[in-house]
């Protein structure tokens, strides 16, 4: 177990969470369990935008996030604690889901200061654990269950091993910043032709759709770091 020295983070009488889970049940269950245990809930949301456009005035220590949550269901409680890391660098951040997302479980990892955990709900055995959980990261130490540790240590092994050399090329045109009518120039093929490879390029790097580029930018940095 990890102690808090003397001026890390508050006492567990005086730390403040919020709470962002979907589901109205399990979210008033984890009120009350947080309550028992001698936290202070300051607020609870039924989805990460809520809770992004509130965090700035209520200022909690910690923030306990579902991985999947409306409106589509994939990683807003994930992108949310990214966020969230973005605003107020020192806060921990305690996943609490059903499922692993280890790619931005890594990002989170390290994204700077500030404790970090990432707990599957099934697996959770007790209350003790879970305030155990809450004080180790409020005090800025790591707490991850051994299931998601497995699929971060798998995603050690080389992730641009399976592209062919064609998907490379148009990974290192993407990391040069070229869009992909700019990459069907430099390589003299169609823009649909790159499309489909930067497709293939997102799946095998496990990239999920989020609605956004920012596939494109982790894509990228799996380049650079290689």
């Amino acid at each position: 177990m990890i102690t808090p020295s003397d001026s890390a983070a508050p006492s567990v009488r005086q730390l403040r969470l919020v709470l962002a889970e979907d589901s109205m049940l399990l979210r008033e269950g984890l009120v009350r369990l947080f309550d028992e245990a001698g936290f202070t809930t300051v607020a609870a949301y039924g989805d990460a935008d809520s809770l992004l456009a509130e965090v700035d005035e209520v200022r909690p220590d910690l923030a306990v996030l579902d991985v999947r949550m409306p409106p589509s269901f994939r990683d807003e409680g994930v992108r949310a604690a990214l966020e969230l890391r973005r605003r107020l660098p020192g806060i921990g951040i305690l996943l609490l889901s059903q499922y692993v997302e280890g790619t931005y479980a890594h990002e989170l990892l390290s994204s700077g200061e500030g404790g970090m955990g990432y707990l599957l709900k099934d697996r959770v055995a007790s209350l003790e654990e879970l305030q155990d959980a809450v004080a180790r990261v409020s005090s800025g130490g790591t707490v991850l269950d051994p299931q998601v540790v497995r699929e971060l240590l798998a995603r050690r092994v080389d992730p641009l091993a399976a592209l062919t050399p064609r998907e490379r090329e148009v990974l290192e045109l993407m990391a040069e910043g070229r869009t992909n009518t700019g990459i069907a120039q430099r390589l003299v093929i169609g823009v649909g032709a790159v499309e489909k490879n930067v497709t293939s390029i997102f799946q095998k790097l496990q990239l999920e759709d989020s609605g956004s580029d920012h596939r494109r930018v982790l894509a990228v940095l799996a380049f650079l770091q290689h």
